[in-house]
């Protein structure tokens, strides 16, 4: 298992670097946190893929997901608009 350290290190180092050389650097990150983005995206489906387990166990998690979502977004709209009326806004 992997210690807690190894993520929590590289973001407190990356917070002190960012403070204190925060007045003197204006680095534009935003193409080098993309690129990571892709990267680490890339190297997930790569793990997924190349797992026969959990490639095979994708559709009915992804269907739990679907389900999941739907639940969330039902009622969510549904205690929004019971709050409305308690309101009294519309």
């Amino acid at each position: 298992m992997v210690d807690f350290a190894v993520f929590v290190a590289p973001l407190v180092a990356g917070i002190l670097t960012g403070y204190a050389l925060r007045n003197r650097l204006h680095a534009n990150v935003s193409r080098a946190t993309f690129a990571t983005i892709l990267a680490l995206t890339f190297s997930l489906g790569f793990s997924i893929g190349s797992n026969n387990d959990v490639l095979n166990s994708l559709p009915r998690v992804a269907w739990n997901a679907f389900f999941m979502a739907v639940l969330a977004i039902v009622f969510s709209v549904a205690l929004v608009e019971l709050a409305k009326r308690r309101v009294k806004l519309t």
